[in-house]
């Protein structure tokens, strides 16, 4: 009875947001207080992580939205430690195959959080943020993008369950990545970029040349004291699986976020104006200097 109540709940939270989401007018430019909309319905799905009913929905959330904007949607289903995994993909467009990725699940316990250890992550910044860029981005791409390269947004499972009960990271990353069945141009990941104090800085594994390209088009928007051209983090995030691949990958993260896998990762630490920046950025990549 109360599985049947909670699963009741879910589908109202994602029939609410499909509602909220799609009245709101449909201007085709990227809109961060849409994508700030994003980030709070995922978190009302509550725990998102691996196996989870939330985890679940937000497969439907993420496959929903992407279908409602004429993207062919595909599940890519697998087993893990005795668990099944779903990444998302959405694709559209012809050309050349750029990948653009995030990952939508969420840590199971706040093993970082300084009063309680075994809470739940709401992962308004670690999961949700990226998954909300990427889903407004859905919404927004039109045929300047996809006439120009095949985009698939790519949503990862998985990713977060790292040194826990001896899982790796970037589990659903390194499935899609290993399985491939045309190699992209590159794959871009966008992790954590919604922090209201958002600061970004080169990471010292990711290609060089996508960096630059990235945060030269983030200069001449105006957000070069956001997109510092400097490096400081060597991090393994959903990037690293495409690497070890050999195909030319980069991160977009804001590491210097102190609510990571904490019970105060809350939408209340993100901000719509983080997630407009990100967005223009990747907009005007797509649709402007894809390559």
């Amino acid at each position: 009875m109360r599985s049947t109540t909670r699963c009741l709940i879910i589908l109202f939270v994602v029939m609410l947001a499909s509602i909220s989401l799609v009245g709101c007018g449909d201007a085709r430019t990227f809109d961060g207080d849409r994508a700030m909309e994003h980030v709070e319905n995922q978190c009302d799905l509550g725990d998102r992580s691996v196996g989870t009913e939330g985890n679940a929905a937000t497969v439907e959330y993420i496959a929903d939205y992407l279908e409602r904007y004429g993207w062919d949607v595909e599940y890519q289903e697998f087993a893990y430690l005795g668990r099944t995994l779903c990444n998302v993909m959405g694709t559209k467009g012809e050309g050349p195959l750029i990948i653009l990725g995030t990952h939508f699940d969420t840590r199971p316990v706040a093993d970082r959080d300084p009063d309680d250890r075994a809470a739940s992550v709401p992962g308004a910044n670690d999961g949700a943020s990226g998954t909300a860029v990427l889903l407004e981005l859905a919404r927004v791409l039109d045929e300047t993008a996809t006439d120009q390269a095949t985009i698939t947004l790519a949503f990862f499972d998985g990713e977060d369950r790292g040194d826990l009960n001896g899982w790796p990271w970037c589990v659903g990353s390194s499935y899609m990545a290993a399985n491939l069945e045309e190699e992209p141009e590159y794959a871009l990941v966008v992790d954590m970029v919604g922090d209201a104090d958002q600061e970004f800085f080169y990471e010292w594994s990711s290609s060089l040349w996508l960096q630059e390209k990235i945060w030269g088009i983030a200069d001449e928007l105006g957000y070069g004291t956001i997109f510092r051209s400097e490096h400081r983090y060597v991090i393994e995030d959903d990037h690293t699986s495409f690497l070890q691949q050999g195909i030319d990958a980069a991160v977009i993260i804001d590491f210097d976020y102190r609510y990571w896998h904490t019970a105060s990762d809350t939408p209340d630490k993100i901000s719509a104006d983080s997630l407009q920046r990100v967005g223009d950025v990747l907009e005007k990549l797509l649709e402007e200097e894809p390559f």
